[in-house]
């Protein structure tokens, strides 16, 4: 039995650009056939556009297979995991688990310790699933894993519950909520010495002023915190990042 961790670019995504550039393209032709010039060039633009993206969602489906070793997604999972580290008896969270992609590889890295993993499951990525993330870890042999329903905008924990906590390109999908707001919530559930790797798209138009956000943190009383860059090689390199509009990718890490 082998683990399906799906794919960030869906199935239907590739096949309705496809099945657009198909049908306009027919469009185009016949309209140009019957004389209709104009409406026929306008067809035919679309029909462009829809090869295009055909093209890019095929190219981007191959980039996120986690069945590729060295695919660029199992290069952001093994990364980010790379940082939970849980003391013996320990317990992480991953906030926005998917497919348990992530929640599982940090369970695997920490065998001494439990890794829990949330997420809402929503109808925008119907494919994933709390059993389909069960599966996956049975799949892995990881036996340390839980999985349960839950959300990022209001995680259903008691403060300082967690000895680490993890989320891998989540909050930039939550729309009409703070991003800074979205990690304090993620960081209250975090206990004193705690560590925390977060991984997404922090662009300044997403999530306003990092570095003061990382100052702030400080300020607070947290032992570390820092911002590095994932999209100029250490995850993807510059021309990953910049195909699939990735270029604000940056990590957020260290110790409450």
């Amino acid at each position: 039995m082998r683990p399906d961790y799906k794919n960030w670019v869906p199935l239907g995504m590739l096949m309705g650009f496809a099945a657009g550039a198909g049908a306009l393209g027919a469009g185009a032709l016949l309209m140009d056939a019957c004389g209709k010039r104009k409406l026929a060039a306008v067809t035919a633009v679309g029909a462009a556009g829809c090869a295009a993206g055909t093209a890019w969602s095929l190219m981007a489906r191959q980039a996120f297979d986690y069945g590729n070793e060295n695919g660029m997604a199992k290069r952001i999972i093994e990364g980010t995991s790379s940082y939970i580290t849980l003391p013996e008896g320990g317990v992480g969270l991953d906030v926005g688990c998917g497919s348990g992609a992530l929640t599982i590889a940090c369970a695997k890295k920490n065998p001494a310790a439990r890794m829990i993993g949330v997420d809402r499951w929503g109808p925008e990525y119907a494919s994933y699933s709390m059993a389909l993330c069960r599966r996956n870890a049975e799949a892995e042999e990881t036996g340390n894993v839980t999985f349960m329903q839950g959300d990022a905008v209001r995680l259903d924990f008691p403060d300082e519950s967690f000895d680490a906590v993890t989320s891998n390109y989540v909050y930039h999908n939550v729309t009409g909520r703070d991003k800074q707001m979205l990690l304090r919530e993620t960081l209250r559930v975090l206990k004193k010495g705690g560590v925390f790797a977060i991984h997404d798209i922090m662009s300044p138009s997403r999530y306003g002023d990092m570095q003061a956000f990382v100052r702030s943190l400080l300020d607070e009383g947290y032992e570390h915190a820092e911002l590095i860059d994932t999209s100029s090689g250490l995850f993807m390199t510059k021309g990953e990042a910049a195909r699939l509009f990735l270029t604000s990718s940056t990590l957020l890490v260290g110790k409450k």
